[in-house]
């Protein structure tokens, strides 16, 4: 691989402009295909198989009206009083305008709900006092009945006495005809009484049965007294918005044709805001953040560098590598369902590692050309020996992400995927159209002073002599920075994921606004109502299907943390009832989720299954298969770390303490995210306005990208050390040779990454910021304390062990040459004598 970089670096040079061309022609294609092809984004996330998806499809065979998506419109008067009878009135014109639109099945008019509500209580109350009227009426009916029912039974008694007294006196025969006469007008009597007896008893059953379906109407209507659309005060109304496709399909222009509704005909005192359901609020791509970031890494890169040259050039490949990158993913967001993080990811990550690669590379070329190469021959040997050190880094973080795929989660695999591509573009511009760049500018790389200092010394440099640390410094290292860095992951023992609601967003957002105010007028658990899917045994009639409901609603209203629940509909054979439930907490509160879990569980006679939808549950089933599926991932990048490192290091000792340094480093970044982002320390520092879930993907993500960047830094540490002991050094002197090497470069490669995911921790977006945190945090802990602090000083106090490998692993293990050893073995230095370096010095 070394000698083919270098080839190809020599190649890229001698044609600079083709390359160049080549690369502006690629930007250009990828720019071309975002105009023609670009679709659009969104910030919903699903995961197929999870218990809510499973609802919603089939709630999509059996009742398609309810298995839609919702969203809400908040309506507050500025003023804090009623709505006026003209402002309700132009609210039902929005409402059923808003209802016509393409996508959406129904849009419910506040006040007509609340008026149905009240005319329902009213109709209730009344059959109630109708029932107990008539109550009366039966029983004032029964009386008569029972009197007639008497007074026949006496005649009866009479007329068997008196056919008694005449048989004994031989009189029964010419009386027989009278006795028949006044049985026959008993027993008409008798009949017509049971004839009437019949009919109260119907009358009755009937008015019971009427009774039975009222009082479960008023249980009903009790169980659902909580969930209302105007807030007591009259003050604040919802408007909700039912789509017709499911929550995570309806798109960005459904939602947005509502709303411009709205926001197009603005009500006369009236404030409108919309939950986070409703918008699709997409994150800039580069905002002010991100070049903060930027300049920060430019201020490093001129210190470092010393020329404004040499400092652009990294920045110039890499936002041709971001442009090529992310333009071209965006391209295929038509599609492919693409989460708006996404594209974010790819762009952090390919601005972050672009530079980082090309300094690499700049700093080879650089330190080459001041021990006297001349300009073609260092940029082919810089490509050959840190470009393969490159092209292997970026193996590791482009292997990492591609294996987020094994998770099965296809939003996340299709994030790593975007940046594995973001990566691999990133190296390829590195090892091309960097080469290219550095023949153009020639000696101008250096400043006047190095050039100076390289004609007068003829390249050769002095170096102070080294000696190695002591080892009870190495070991106070140890302890100390293991120690800080176990304290700073304590909070990590605390995280809870989710994905970020109304209550995370900032404040000055609408849908902040609207989520505030249900919580405050309508209460908390409004902005997160959960959808109860029960299956029923057999088709019931309407009868049935509302003493079913009555009893399933009742067993659900006794629950804890519900304050309301309300059935919503039903399948047309009775088979299938919906209820809207709202929990007594927040939509990201562990009371929730809690309760998610319990309805799950929940048996009640007469049903067959319990399930649970809606954005809430959905959120928390996508956070639960993530937390599953993170250390099954873990697992295989840490595996994957030790091979690789085996690979290249070829020791043992220096790939597990390698490891466990990254893992340390990762649950440090963990717990930095968890103490700022779910605790609130420093909340104001880090603009965390309101506290909260971890976003659900991050731990995750995170893995992926940090194993990769903390590889890359061992790499580029860890090849100095082992290239100086592979030449005789001491071990123990080795490591500082190894740290001298590369403690300028990671030092400024560190702090650029650091300033460039820094950059997106103040981004608009809640689902940015703690990613750019945690990678942000994560690179500083890992390159300052674990790969410049405790593996040098471990790996002194280990000394010769730390490099030991069995003879039989050594054997089997090919010979990657990371550093370019032998490249440099294949091309030695000559000396910058020949006349191409002649005219190349003397035309700069």
């Amino acid at each position: 691989m070394a000698e083919f970089l270098y080839r190809v670096g020599r190649w890229c040079a001698r044609r600079a402009w083709t390359v160049i061309t080549a690369w502006a022609v690629l930007l250009a294609v990828a720019a071309g295909a975002f105009a023609l092809f670009g679709g659009t984004l969104s910030n919903a996330f699903s995961i197929p198989g999870t218990p809510t998806e499973e609802v919603t499809e089939h709630l999509q065979e059996a009742m398609p009206e309810a298995s839609g998506g919702t969203g809400s419109i908040v309506l507050s008067t500025t003023d804090g009083e009623p709505f006026t009878d003209e402002q309700r009135a132009a609210v039902s014109e929005l409402t059923a305008e808003a209802a016509e639109s393409d996508g959406v099945e129904a849009v419910i008019d506040p006040f007509l709900t609340e008026a149905d509500r009240d005319a329902r209580k009213e109709m209730l109350a009344v059959g109630m006092d109708e029932i107990e009227t008539g109550r009366e009426q039966l029983e004032a009916g029964i009386a008569p009945l029972e009197a007639a029912r008497q007074e026949l039974t006496g005649a009866q008694e009479q007329l068997d006495a008196a056919r008694a007294q005449a048989e004994e006196a031989g009189q029964a025969d010419a009386l027989a005809e009278q006795f028949d006469a006044q049985q026959a007008e008993i027993d008409a009597g008798l009949a017509e009484l049971d004839a009437q007896q019949t009919e109260l008893d119907a009358a009755t059953a009937e008015l019971e049965a009427q009774a039975t379906l009222l009082e479960q109407g008023r249980i009903l209507f009790e169980l659902a007294e909580g969930i209302t659309t105007v807030s007591e005060d009259g003050s604040a109304a919802i408007v909700t918005v039912a789509f017709t496709d499911p929550q995570m399909e309806v798109t960005p222009e459904t939602k947005e044709a509502v709303a411009d509704l709205f926001d197009a005909e603005p009500i006369d005192g009236v404030a409108i805001e919309y939950s986070s359901e409703m918008l699709d609020a997409l994150p800039n791509l580069f905002g002010m953040s991100e070049v903060v970031g930027l300049v920060v890494a430019g201020v490093v890169l001129i210190v470092m560098l010393g020329t404004l040259v040499g400092a652009g050039l990294p920045l110039l490949t890499a936002l041709v590598g971001v442009g090529v990158g992310a333009l071209a993913t965006l391209s295929l967001s038509d599609v492919v369902d693409m989460a708006s993080v996404t594209p974010i990811l790819g762009l952090m990550l390919g601005l972050a590692v672009g530079i980082d690669y090309s300094l690499f590379i700049v700093n080879r070329h650089r330190r080459q050309l001041k021990e006297g190469y001349d300009v073609d021959e260092s940029i082919a040997l810089a490509t050959g020996t840190s470009g393969n050190a490159v092209v292997f880094a970026g193996a590791t973080v482009l292997i990492a992400l591609v294996a987020l795929n094994i998770t099965g989660i296809p939003f996340l695999g299709l994030m790593g995927s975007v940046g594995a591509f973001c990566i691999a573009v990133a190296v390829l511009v590195a090892v091309t159209f960097l080469p290219a760049l550095l023949s153009l500018v020639g000696m101008k790389i250096l400043s006047r002073k190095e050039r100076a200092a390289r004609e007068a010394n003829g390249g050769n440099g002095d170096e102070k002599p080294l000696k190695a640390m002591s080892t009870p410094r190495a070991a106070l290292r140890v302890l100390v920075a293991v120690g800080a860095l176990a304290a700073v992951a304590l909070p990590g023992m605390d995280l809870r994921l989710n994905l970020p609601d109304g209550s995370s967003e900032p404040h000055d957002t609408t849908q902040y606004q609207a989520y505030a105010t249900i919580e405050e007028k309508f209460g908390e658990g409004q902005n997160g109502t959960l959808l109860v899917v029960t299956d029923l045994p057999g088709p019931h009639d309407e009868t049935e299907l509302t003493a079913a409901q009555a009893e399933i609603a009742q067993a659900i209203g006794a629950e804890d943390d519900v304050a309301a629940v309300a059935p919503i509909g039903a399948s047309e054979d009775g088979t299938i009832a919906a209820f809207q439930v709202v929990p007594e907490s927040g939509p990201t509160s562990e009371d929730t989720e809690q309760l998610v879990h319990t309805l799950r569980d929940l048996s009640i006679d007469g049903v067959d299954e319990i399930g649970v939808a809606g954005t809430a549950s959905g959120n928390i089933d996508i956070s639960e298969k993530l937390a599953d599926a993170l250390p099954v991932y873990l697992a295989v990048v840490v595996g994957l770390s030790l091979l690789i490192l085996i690979l290249v290091f070829r020791s043992i000792f220096v790939p597990v303490v390698a490891t466990l340094g990254f893992i340390l480093s990762y649950f440090a970044a963990l717990g930095g995210v968890v103490a700022i982002y779910q605790w609130g320390w420093l909340a104001d520092v880090f603009g965390v306005e309101t506290p909260g879930p971890i976003l659900n993907f991050l731990p995750t993500i995170l893995v992926g990208i940090l194993f990769g960047l903390a590889m890359d830094y061992m790499l580029f540490l860890g090849s100095g050390m082992r290239e100086a002991y592979a030449h005789g050094v001491p071990a123990r002197l080795a490591v500082v040779h190894g740290v001298r090497a590369g403690r300028a470069v990671v030092t400024a490669a560190a702090i650029i990454m650091i300033s460039v995911f820094g950059g997106f921790v103040f981004s608009h977006s809640t689902m940015i910021r703690p990613i750019g945190f945690a990678l942000a945090f994560g690179v500083l802990v890992d390159a300052f304390l674990v790969r410049m602090l405790i593996i040098p000083a471990l790996m002194h106090l280990f000394g010769e062990k730390a490099w030991w490998l069995p003879k039989w692993l050594d054997r089997l293990l090919p010979d990657v040459d990371v550093e370019g050893a032998a490249l440099e073995r294949r091309h030695p230095h000559h000396g910058a004598e020949n006349g191409e370096a002649t005219r190349a010095e003397t035309a700069n």
